[in-house]
């Protein structure tokens, strides 16, 4: 059963209560929003469930109306895209449910999915809400690849994602100088924002390069407005006078408060630092990151395939109209790669329409699910490039000593996991996990699953982990314990009071 329309910020739908929608989706960022609308749009009963406050995501994080903003479009790209489904979400008529943490789906018997979640402003209030829906649409988006080196646990070293977050979301600066480092074509964006905010910004340090892109001019060909984005954004910089230092990292971070200095190396093909190159730049915050992974624990709970994406992180197999490997639940966005907004809206709208399709038994339209595979195939090559361009070398765990952090939540250090891989016999991260409680955090391996993997595999690339966990989210016992009749997140008939 479902939780009651007249509760607040419980579902409600014109089917009145203990509803089972048509569709549900999760996540309020470009695919989600796209798949939602549209799908209402075509006469589907919608719920929409989404962590914020606001609609957005990641990539149109935009401030509280407390903060009294008067252009937020400003520091966005692509604001207008943004803005239209934003219009047509407020007259879809459709569930929208914000402040809503999920923390699992399943299956029931009758071929149903139960969206189990927590409401409250960041999961706070624990109260428990299921939804029921015919079909199911993730669209949860991606979080920061972070790879460790010294001092990477010093206040003032952040995100590079998350510096631009604190900029859109409540308009303030990690620092006055502000060095950006990683790798991914996110640097840029992050980059210019800074600099047009204000904040000093001596240099974006890029450990992989631009040269790749060259190898695959085909992709470059077809989609132009990736190119612009990249001359608009490398305009600014040279406008702010930021250097774009290419196949180099930051290697380590000084200060004894706070970051003081940050030492950059170059960097050989396998990210290895060239002996002889390191040089300090003097900043007082350090916003790094080096790509991203897709979030994918919700579809890996319920048994859906995974393929290994060319910078060697875990995306989800997806057919070609954006259906999993399990039957009834589609996904759009970063979940099956990075590739950004316009790719994730896309993909959003064809499975859509491909869940239209499938409720009322019959085909999708050919002509529109056609131009959008096309335009979704376009962007997914692009995508694919980028991914390859900026994937991590194998060399860069040479950038750590052994008493540096690689778990931050659990403060395990480098030397503890190469302990545990040449002396106890570890090959994997979650044996070196098992050893160590480097991953069982906080974080549940987020920040440090990367890295752990690579140090596991010292003679070759790591083999992404595709975990299967009960809880995508943190969830209080308190909270389980308040669903009626279960043993458990596996539970059939979860209910919600």
């Amino acid at each position: 059963m479902t939780a009651s329309p007249s509760e607040p910020g419980a579902p409600r739908t014109r089917h009145g209560q203990d509803a089972t929608y048509d569709l549900a989706v999760v996540g309020a960022g470009s695919a989600g929003l796209a798949g939602a609308v549209t799908a209402a749009e075509r006469g589907l009963s919608v719920a929409l469930l989404d962590a914020s406050a606001q609609t957005g995501g990641q990539f149109y994080r935009h401030p509280a109306p407390a903060l009294g903003a008067v252009r937020p479009e400003a520091l966005h790209h692509d604001w207008s895209a943004f803005a239209d489904l934003r219009r047509r979400l407020a007259g879809s008529g459709l569930a929208h449910l914000s402040g809503h943490h999920v923390w699992a789906t399943t299956k029931e018997a009758d071929g149903t999915w139960t969206v189990h979640a927590v409401a409250g402003a960041d999961g706070a209030a624990e109260r428990p809400v299921s939804v029921r829906a015919r079909t199911l649409l993730l669209a949860t988006g991606a979080y920061e690849r972070q790879l460790p080196f010294p001092g990477w646990t010093l206040p003032g070293v952040v995100g590079a994602g998350g510096a631009q977050a604190m900029l859109k979301s409540g308009l303030v600066l990690p620092g006055r100088r502000v060095v950006v480092a990683g790798s991914g074509p996110l640097l840029l964006a992050v980059a210019s924002s800074l600099a047009a905010a204000g904040a000093r910004v001596p240099a974006v340090v890029e450990a992989a390069g631009y040269l790749r892109y060259a190898r695959s001019p085909r992709a470059l060909v077809t989609n132009p407005r990736k190119a612009a984005e990249a001359l608009v954004h490398g305009a600014a910089l040279l406008r702010h006078r930021v250097r774009v230092l290419p196949g180099s990292a930051v290697t380590e971070v000084h200060g004894t408060d706070r970051v003081e200095a940050v030492t950059v190396s170059r960097l050989d093909g396998d990210w290895r630092p060239v002996p002889g190159t390191a040089r300090r730049i003097a900043c007082d915050a350090l916003a790094v990151g080096h790509g991203l992974v897709p979030q994918i624990e919700l579809a890996t709970a319920v048994g859906c395939a995974t393929r290994t994406l060319p910078d060697g992180t875990l995306g989800l197999a997806l057919d070609d109209l954006q259906e999993t490997s399990v039957a009834g639940l589609w996904s759009a966005g970063e979940t099956g790669g990075v590739g950004g907004a316009e790719l994730a809206r896309t993909e959003g709208e064809l499975a859509a329409h491909a869940i239209v399709a499938r409720l009322r038994g019959r085909r999708p339209d050919a002509g529109r699910a056609a131009g959008l595979r096309r335009r979704r195939d376009r962007m997914r090559a692009f995508a694919d490039v980028m991914s390859a361009a900026h994937a991590p070398g194998p060399g860069w765990p040479a950038w750590l000593d052994d008493d540096t952090d690689v778990c931050r939540c659990e403060e395990v250090p480098a030397g503890r996991v190469r302990e545990a891989v040449a002396d106890l016999g570890a090959r994997d991260a979650r044996t070196v996990k098992l050893l160590t409680r480097a991953g069982m955090g906080w974080c549940q391996g987020r920040m440090c699953g990367t890295a752990v993997a690579c140090l596991a595999a010292p003679d070759g690339p790591p083999e992404p982990p595709a975990e299967r966990r009960p809880f995508a989210v943190p969830v209080r016992l308190s909270t389980l314990a308040a669903l009626e009749g279960t043993d458990g997140p596996d539970a059939p008939h979860a209910e919600a009071r």
